[in-house]
């Protein structure tokens, strides 16, 4: 297991450079494991920040590695239910 961090601020200008450093952190790790990304220090986002772990998630799905999510912001994990992603970030 191997945990990634997310920034304190995730928006669309932020979105590309963050899901390049998630994604080289997911390609270290062998097949089989799993990564968690620890989101408790955003503060500042947009659905962009969902993109993100959605991509990442897809990332390491293909590469046979499994993706967690925890200390998601209430306000992100709002929009995730909202637009009913909620279960693919658990």
């Amino acid at each position: 297991m191997a945990t990634l961090s997310l920034p304190s601020t995730l928006t669309h200008a932020e979105a590309n450079a963050c899901l390049q450093q998630l994604q080289a952190g997911i390609e270290q790790l062998p097949a089989g494991s799993e990564a968690v990304v620890e989101a408790s220090s955003l503060a500042v986002l947009d659905s962009s920040a969902l993109a993100v772990l959605l991509e990442c998630r897809r990332s390491a799905l293909a590469a046979g590695k499994t993706l967690r999510v925890v200390g998601l912001p209430a306000s992100a994990a709002t929009v995730a239910r909202l637009y009913g992603v909620d279960s693919l970030l658990a």
